[in-house]
This record gives structure tokens, C-alpha cells and sequence, in this order.
């Protein structure tokens, strides 16, 4: 207690002046006042990860620039290069860190919640946040092929494995690593298969790294295992070779990288190094033109028992999960194969809770979860998300609010939202525990509105806070509050015949209250009185962070086709938002943003706006190679520049478009075919998705070309009776589905 009463910032400010340091206190005042005054400040989660990110970029700074003979990974070698578009200045960057290549690849199984993740020219990093593996080719002639010096590499997925295949060829050389995670004995392990070859002899070379696609990740000790097959990395983590090296090199951060000692006639088999730099190389001899191959196992049980204790293998195999999702199939190889990637980035990132990322974002948000979770319900993986879901009561405080990071009001409407997704496509009610929460967080909504504000433009809403986190700093942001009416409405009909009339009927008028609040109060804002738009929050003028109130068409359809105020956003951020293809959100991300272009996607599908079809040809071709995106994409490298490299997000918002290409839900009505592409349809070839679920059942389309012309078939099994459908498909004449018909020819428009 007598902690409070200690003067603090009286003392930080005069130890600040003694020492001729600006003063923290008023510094921190200042830039606080730049956002609404609120009950939270920037969440603590947020505050930590910044912090650790930082202090890997200070140990960045000391390791990387004045040693840059060493081998770094990708993204070192293309931010740290004068030539090239990812370079960045050093003078006053207190930290190093990776602005402009935050690209790697996961490769996991659909029920281990473990993500060794590979980057864009084949360095693996095993474990969370571990040490990497490189793999080189070295000509007795001094050549060199060095996959991260590398302009260019072939890199692709494996749809049946989910593996990351990386083909480097330069100089007359060339290395090919795939990398796999398997199940061996019941244990998590990853498989590297490589092969190397040279024209001329030399070594296929497996090299050791204290660094990771973060930075420096440091490596005190290294020994060489019984049987030389192996190293053990710093008393831990074994590497098996299945093969004996011909000879092995270990180098410590004062003898500079092993690369140096390659030509070294004595060889090294264990090492330490004072500062955790230890590199080292287990060389294998090539004879020229003679491939060799080999395969190298790295447990990844202590992960899993470090991060995931609680977690069990259910056994689930790729080729299992994956014929009960919903299937693409089109004319179109790009597009289906990015739709592939992320159908499999979907299932690995739900293989236990669901995070959005397999690195950074190894997380829960209840945000992203609800999002992902629709997809996975949309994929037709109910008994999945009834899993994830499940959990969802386990971290609801007692006064109802679903936390996941303090001050993200949104939360609480998108479980509710979730929630009623889950009951109206599988048809499978709530259990008594889950409809408890349900009704605790709608409850929450009474508690936390502002009401002491009578005739300010934010009486009624949610408090001030940090939402999304991308639409600005803490203000009273329209986004948490869209999500509030939907979820309001969710709760209602929830609850129905398990609660009495009066009680249900109190939901829907409190979800009717609150969003007549919200338009009275976008009527006041500067983004409404200026441009008729609907802005980030009551006093915001138009700006990118106005993609928020979009979400009030996408998903949750609050708003019809024909909204002005929503059109003139839409049309606002289209015109001014926009880069090379991609929503670009300069707030926070600085970059081309996937998950909010596809939400501008499913805009312009309601509307009937055939500017979709460039945002599905535009995102799949800045898509990566192995087929997803980062969280926000660098304007001119293509790399990422936030976030996770591999957004789980993303790929859900991908999967949903797609999905809404064929089989879209208008309210209780059915509209198919509505963004079938007229290329797509030029070709002649098939074209068919799904089964995928509906709140009315399951539903998969597929148009057939024959001698009379296209026709569109519905296969559907009803779980009552049929809704309203119509056939859209572009270029074509509306056709009114008759549930009893299940084919249908289509007549082009005049």
C-alpha cells in the first residue's frame, strides 16, 4: 500500500532532468492524448510482445550490421542491401528488426499444434522460436550457392503432406530441402529431405544458425552425438543426420561464421560461445554430377510438452480431413491453389485452440477465432469448431466479458455472432454450460455502454479502447459496437426455447436500441457530415481506419445492398485505400492488408460489383509462393511487413470469399454462382465447389458445358425445407430455383 503513495513521476522526471534525458512521463501524457480517454491503455499482451520484439532487434543491431560477412538469413541479406527495394536506413534504427520480408511457411499436421515454419529460401526453424537449419552447397572451386544470397528460388507446397519444398540451383549447383512434420512413434518429429549436386566436387553442406526469420536466436553449445550422427543443440534439442558427415566444423561469434572454415583441415565436433553465436556445419562430400541425398529428423516433443502440455494427437491424417472439406474446382490454376493453401493453413491453425499465426500470432484473440471459426464451420468442419468452441466459456470473466486482450470491446459480439453461426449451420444446439455464457455476455452489453454522456456523439456506444488495433489509437471505434448489435441479435435467438418471451424479446429491442444509437451518432461525426461516409468512430474524419464500419455489410449484413452511407464508404475506400491491387491500411500495418481487401471483396459481391474479380486475381497473385499472405504486404518488396508470415485470418477471409463466389448467403436467401468469373466460364472446363454448410443445410454447385451450353447443377441435402435460391451466375439470365429441379441450363443475357 504505501507503494502508492511514492511520488513517481515527481522522481522519473527529476532523475530525467538530471541526467538531460526528455521526461517519460510527459512524453507518454502527450502521446496518450492523441487518442480518447479511456478506461484502458494499450494492452498489456501487446506492450509484452513489443517489448520482446524490440529486444531481439537491439541484439539485432550488435550482431548483425558489423558482421556482415557472415551468412544471414533472407531477410538480412535483402533489408541490409543498398540495391534492393527492402532496403532500410540504419543510421537512427535503435533495433534491427525484419520490416520487409516477415514471409515463412508453416508445415504441420491437421491435430499437432506445433508450426516449424520454413522462409523463402529454405531456412527451417524447427521449434517456437528456436534455432534454424541452412543448407548449402560448397565447390572445392570456391563456388558457393547460398540459398539467402539468391535473387531467385523455386519454392512450393505439397497439398498432401503440407510440406514446404525449396529448389535453389545457381553456379552449376543446386540444393532441394523439403521439410514435413510427421507423427513417429506416436512422437511429433520433422522430416528435412534434402538433395544436393555440383558439376564440379565439393560438400552438401547442413549448417547450424543462431538466428531465426526474427534475428539473432542464440546458440551457447553444440556437441556432436555418440554415433557422430548427430548434434545436440545446447544440451537439449537433437539433430539427427541419418548419415555420418564426412566432416564437421563448429564456430564461435569470435572466430566469425563456420562458413569461414570450410577450407579448414581440422575439424570441430563441439563448441561453446561466450556470447550464444555458435554456427556450425556437418559437410557431406559431393563428387561431381552425382546427386546425394539424405534425411535429416528433429524431435519436436519439447515443444509440444513446453506450449502444449494438455494437448493429444487425435490422429487425424491430412487425406482424412481433407475430403470432408469443401472443394475448389475451376479453370483457374493460381487462384485454386492459393484456395488449397489456405484450406490447409485453416486446418493446422486449429489443430488445438486456433491461433492466427504459427509464430507471432501462436496466440488466442477471440477476434481472429471467430473468424477463423466461420470459415472452418463454412469448410464443413462442425465437430472442429464445436471443439474450439467449447473452450470459449473457460475464459469469460464473471461480469461476462470474453477477454482475451483488455480493451478490445469487440469481443464479446463476435463470440455471441460465433456462436450462433455454429447452432444455425451444423443445426446443433448449445449445451446448458454454453448457453449460460451466451446470456452473461449479452448482460455484459447493459453494464459496459456509456450512459452518463447525454449529447455526446458517443453516449450509448462502447467505451473508448484499443479494438482492432489497426484502425488507430483507443477511441470509441463503431466497429466494437456493429459487433455488439449483431451480437445482441445472436443471443436472442440463442436463447429461444430456453428462455421466456419477455427476456427475448428485451434482447432484440436493446440490439435495436443500440443501433439506432449508432447511426444517430455516425449523423455527428466528420466523416458523415463531410463525405456521408460512415468513419472509424464519432470523431474521425474519413480515413483508412473507416474499413471497420464496413463490417457492418461484411459479414454481419446489418445494413441491405442499397445503404448510401455504406456505399459512400465503400467507394471512399476503394478510390482512396487502394495499392497495386490491395485495401493499403497506412494505420499500424503500412501495407497492402489481405483480410480487409477480401472484406472490400464481399462488398462489392453483395452489391453485384464485378470489381471483386480483380481483388480474387490481384490477392492470389500477391499471394507467396506456397499460396497465403503475411498480415500486411510491403508495397515494393511483396514481402511482409507485419505481423505473422503466414495469417491465419487471411487465409479464413480467402476461404470465405471463394465460398461466397458460389454459394452466398442474403439473408435467409441463397444466391449461387453470383462470382463465378466470366473467364472461368469461357474455358468450357468444369467448374464446382463445395459441399459447403448453410443455415439451411449442405450445399455444393458445379456448371457442366455440353453441346446446349452451360448448365448449373445443385446438390443439396435440406435439413428442413429448401430456402429461396437464385442462380446469379454473370452474364447470365437469374434463374428462381425450384427445389425439385436440380439442373438448370443457363441462357446468356442480351
Amino acid at each position: 500500500m504505501l507503494l502508492r503513495w511514492i511520488p513517481w513521476n515527481f522522481i522519473i522526471r527529476k532523475a530525467a532532468k538530471h541526467h538531460g534525458i526528455i521526461d517519460p512521463a510527459s512524453v507518454m501524457a502527450k502521446v496518450r492524448s492523441f487518442s480518447q480517454p479511456s478506461e484502458v491503455k494499450e494492452p498489456i499482451e501487446l506492450l509484452r510482445a513489443g517489448i520482446i520484439f524490440q529486444a531481439r532487434g537491439l541484439v539485432n543491431t550488435r550482431a548483425i550490421q558489423f558482421n556482415l560477412d557472415w551468412v544471414w538469413p533472407y531477410w538480412v541479406e535483402r533489408q541490409f542491401n543498398p540495391e534492393d527495394p527492402s532496403f532500410i536506413p540504419r543510421a537512427y534504427s535503435f533495433t534491427h528488426i525484419n520490416l520487409t520480408q516477415r514471409d515463412w511457411s508453416a508445415v504441420g499436421l491437421p491435430d499437432v499444434p506445433l508450426y516449424p515454419i520454413v522462409d523463402p529460401r529454405g531456412l527451417v526453424t524447427p521449434l517456437y522460436d528456436g534455432w534454424s537449419l541452412d543448407f548449402w552447397v560448397l565447390g572445392d572451386d570456391g563456388r558457393r550457392l547460398l540459398p539467402s544470397k539468391l535473387d531467385e528460388v523455386e519454392q512450393t507446397l505439397g497439398m498432401e503432406d503440407a510440406s514446404v519444398r525449396t529448389d535453389c540451383v545457381d553456379s552449376g549447383m543446386r540444393v532441394s530441402s523439403t521439410a514435413r512434420q510427421v507423427m513417429d512413434g506416436g512422437k511429433p518429429r520433422l522430416l528435412v529431405d534434402l538433395l544436393g549436386e555440383s558439376e564440379v566436387d565439393g560438400w552438401l553442406a547442413v549448417t547450424l544458425r543462431p538466428y531465426n526469420p526474427e534475428g539473432v536466436r542464440f546458440i551457447e553449445k553444440v556437441e556432436c552425438g555418440a554415433g557422430r550422427d548427430s548434434w545436440l543443440v545446447d544440451g537439449e534439442e537433437e539433430i539427427h543426420f541419418g548419415k555420418v558427415p564426412d566432416k564437421m566444423l563448429v564456430s564461435s561469434f569470435d572466430e566469425g561464421d563456420v562458413l569461414h572454415k570450410v577450407d579448414h583441415k581440422a575439424e570441430g565436433t563441439s563448441g561453446t560461445c561466450r556470447v550464444g553465436m555458435v554456427s556450425a556445419a556437418a559437410l557431406f562430400r559431393l563428387k561431381a554430377g552425382k546427386p546425394r541425398e539424405m534425411r535429416l529428423k528433429i524431435s519436436l516433443e519439447s515443444d509440444l510438452k513446453e506450449h502444449y502440455p494438455e494437448a493429444r494427437p487425435r490422429g487425424e491424417t491430412w487425406s482424412g480431413i481433407l475430403e470432408e472439406t469443401a472443394g475448389l474446382d475451376i479453370p483457374d490454376e493460381r487462384v485454386k491453389y492459393v484456395y488449397d493453401s489456405a484450406v490447409r493453413t485453416l486446418v493446422m491453425l486449429s489443430a488445438h485452440e486456433i491461433v492466427p499465426g504459427p509464430y507471432n500470432y501462436r496466440r488466442f484473440w477471440f477476434r481472429d477465432a471467430a473468424l477463423m471459426l466461420n470459415a472452418v464451420l463454412a469448410l464443413g468442419l462442425g465437430g472442429r469448431a464445436e471443439r474450439i468452441l467449447s473452450m470459449f466459456p473457460e475464459q469469460q470473466r464473471r461480469d461476462g466479458y470474453f477477454r482475451s486482450q483488455e480493451g478490445e470491446w469487440d469481443s464479446n459480439g463476435q463470440v455471441l455472432w460465433i456462436y450462433d453461426r455454429f447452432q444455425r449451420l451444423t443445426g446443433r444446439g448449445l449445451d446448458e454450460k454454453t448457453r449460460k455464457a451466451v446470456r452473461k455476455g449479452a448482460e455484459w452489453f447493459r453494464s459496459k455502454r456509456i450512459t452518463n454522456r447525454p449529447g455526446n456523439p458517443e453516449n450509448g456506444l462502447l467505451p473508448a479502447g484499443f479494438s482492432a488495433e489497426h484502425l488507430g489509437p483507443n477511441d470509441y471505434y463503431y466497429w466494437d459496437d456493429f459487433w455488439g448489435v449483431a451480437g445482441l441479435r445472436c443471443a436472442a435467438r440463442l436463447l429461444e426455447g430456453h428462455a421466456g418471451e419477455d427476456e427475448i424479446r428485451s434482447w432484440r429491442d436493446l440490439a435495436d436500441e443500440f443501433e439506432e444509437t449508432i447511426w444517430n451518432s455516425v449523423k455527428q461525426s466528420p466523416g458523415f457530415r463531410r463525405r456521408g461516409g460512415i468513419p472509424a468512430s464519432p470523431y474521425r474524419r474519413m480515413d483508412a481506419g473507416a474499413i471497420g464500419s464496413m463490417v457492418a455489410d461484411y459479414p454481419l449484413q446489418l445494413t441491405d445492398t442499397e445503404h448510401e452511407a455504406m456505399n459512400v464508404t465503400l467507394e471512399y475506400l476503394h478510390a482512396k485505400c487502394f495499392h497495386k491491387g490491395g485495401f493499403f491500411q497506412d494505420m499500424v500495418h503500412s501495407g497492402m492488408n489481405a483480410y480487409l481487401t477480401f472484406a472490400i471483396g464481399q462488398s462489392f459481391l453483395r452489391a453485384g460489383d464485378r470489381r471483386v474479380d480483380d481483388i480474387v486475381q490481384d490477392m492470389a497473385r500477391l499471394a507467396s509462393p506456397t499460396g497465403h499472405w503475411p498480415e500486411a504486404i510491403h508495397p515494393f518488396s511483396g514481402g511482409g511487413c507485419m505481423g505473422d508470415g503466414q495469417h491465419g485470418w487471411a487465409a479464413a477471409e480467402w476461404i470465405m470469399l471463394i465460398r461466397n463466389l458460389f454459394v452466398r448467403e442474403e439473408w435467409e436467401k441463397l444466391v449461387l454462382g453470383a462470382g463465378i468469373q466470366p473467364s472461368w466460364m469461357k474455358s468450357g472446363e468444369p467448374i464446382a465447389f463445395g459441399p459447403t454448410l448453410t443455415p439451411h443445410g449442405r450445399v455444393a454447385v458445379r456448371v457442366d458445358h455440353g453441346d446446349g451450353g452451360p448448365v448449373f447443377h445443385v446438390d443439396a441435402v435440406w435439413r428442413e425445407k429448401a430456402p429461396e435460391m437464385i442462380i446469379a451466375v454473370p452474364g447470365y439470365k437469374r434463374i428462381k430455383v425450384d427445389p425439385s429441379v436440380e439442373s438448370y441450363v443457363l441462357e446468356p443475357e442480351k
